[in-house]
Parts: structure tokens; C-alpha cells; sequence
């Protein structure tokens, strides 16, 4: 139990600090520190991590960090392809889902690690379609995988939208909130189809520990280069993607 409420507080941390990697760290936590399915993992996750980035995401929105029109434009797309891609989780296993995560959080870390391209200042208002295009691409593809999504929204924002690491940070929060809670209704469904249920008293002690970590990541948030920030976030996928896939690639194969 230990364990997992330190997990359940890293969950807080990383969410506060870069906007993501707490469903990263989510389902390790559940599955592997309470010994959770791992579609039930998935599923808890969702709820887990929506509720701890809306929390979250309020100190950036009061210091006006939180971009709106993307928002807007990215975030209620997404809701739409979760929702979708959750459809498809009820087709595929949950190691192979798991395997899948890993693979685009490595892709993901790749692209953050490279140089970010020389942005035009007006490229930070793209074509609402643009936005709308990849609100639905990261939506259905964090709906498969089960995660908030804020490890593909922040590269996403940052490399597709221009925008500064803080406020994409930001933005993902809010997003992530939104997401989660579309792809967790239709989780309930997939839970259904494979008579599993959630741990709801699990869910309420990581969440609690998880907006407690959130904190320290929102402080945190405030002292550290944006620079720092995407080598940290960028390394943290690195290591945690390479240590999931080197769990599961066995069990696919």
C-alpha cells in the first residue's frame, strides 16, 4: 500500500510539473503495485487522471496559462475520437493495448528530444481544422491505449501548435479532464463486455494522494526552464516507455 501511494503521489507530481504522464504512471500503478486487470487498469486510470488534471489545471488557468482556443478546438475533437477509439479497446487485449502505449510514448520521446523546428509566430493559430484533424488523431489513439493523453497532447501543442511548454502544459491539463472523462464512459462498457469491475476505494486513495502530488508539480512548474521541462518530460517517456514494453513485448509475442 505503501508503494502505491507513493506511485499515487508521482501520478500528482508529474501531472502538475508537465502536464502528463500520469496515465503513464497510472496503470504501472494499478497494475502493477495493486494487482488490478489490466483493462480494469486502464479503465480506473481514466478516472484517476481526469480527476487529478482538472485539478491540476486550475493554478495555470488562474495564472492564465491555459490556451482556450485549443481548448476549444483540439479538445472537443478528442472527447469525439477517445470515445471511439475506447470502442476499439473492446477488440484487442489488454497486454497488446499496453504494448501499443509503450511504442508511441517512445515515438513521443523521440520527437521531443529533437530540436523543435523554427515555429512562425502565427503557426500558434493554425487552421481550427488542423487542430480539429489532430484533436481526433490523439483522441482515437489515446481512447485504444486507454490514457489521458496528455504524453502525445503536450508534444502535439508544442510541435504541431507552436506554443510555449507552460502553456501547453496548461492547455493539456484541461484536456486531458475532458478526454478522460469521454473515454471513461465508454470504458464502463468495455468493463461490461468482460464482466470485470473497478476498485472504486483504490481509485478514491489514488486520486486523493494524486492531486496531493499535484502541488508540489504546480510550484515546481514555476522554476524550472520550459527548455528543462521538455528534456525531463522528453527523458521521463524514454525510460518508462522502454520499461513497459520490455514487460509486455514477451506476452504479445
Amino acid at each position: 500500500m505503501l508503494a502505491g501511494l507513493l506511485g499515487a503521489l508521482a501520478i500528482g507530481l508529474s501531472l502538475g510539473l508537465l502536464g502528463s504522464g500520469g496515465s503513464i504512471l497510472t496503470v504501472p500503478v494499478l497494475v502493477y503495485l495493486f494487482g488490478q486487470d489490466e483493462k480494469v487498469a486502464i479503465a480506473g486510470s481514466l478516472a484517476v487522471v481526469g480527476s487529478i488534471a482538472l485539478a491540476a489545471a486550475i493554478p495555470y488557468a488562474l495564472r492564465r496559462d491555459v490556451d482556450w482556443r485549443n481548448v476549444l478546438w483540439f479538445g472537443i475533437p478528442g472527447m469525439f475520437g477517445t470515445y471511439a477509439g475506447a470502442w476499439v479497446a473492446n477488440f484487442i487485449s489488454g497486454v497488446a493495448q499496453l504494448a501499443l502505449f509503450a511504442a508511441v510514448m517512445l515515438l513521443a520521446a523521440i520527437m521531443m528530444l529533437r530540436r523543435p523546428p523554427h515555429v512562425d509566430p502565427g503557426d500558434s493559430h493554425r487552421h481550427p481544422f488542423k487542430i480539429v484533424a489532430d484533436g481526433l488523431g490523439v483522441g482515437a489513439l489515446t481512447g485504444i491505449v486507454g490514457v489521458g493523453g496528455g504524453f502525445l497532447i503536450v508534444p502535439a501543442l508544442v510541435l504541431l501548435g507552436g506554443m510555449g511548454m507552460r502553456a501547453a502544459v496548461g492547455t493539456s491539463l484541461v484536456i486531458i479532464a475532458m478526454k478522460s472523462a469521454s473515454g471513461f464512459v465508454k470504458y464502463l462498457d468495455v468493463l461490461d463486455r468482460f464482466d470485470l469491475t473497478l476498485d472504486w476505494q483504490v481509485l478514491g486513495i489514488v486520486t486523493a494522494a494524486g492531486i496531493l502530488g499535484t502541488f508540489a508539480g504546480n510550484l515546481l512548474s514555476g522554476k524550472i526552464p520550459q527548455s528543462a521541462l521538455r528534456r525531463i518530460f522528453a527523458i521521463f517517456l524514454l525510460f518508462m516507455g522502454a520499461w513497459i514494453l520490455w514487460r509486455t513485448l514477451p506476452q504479445v509475442i
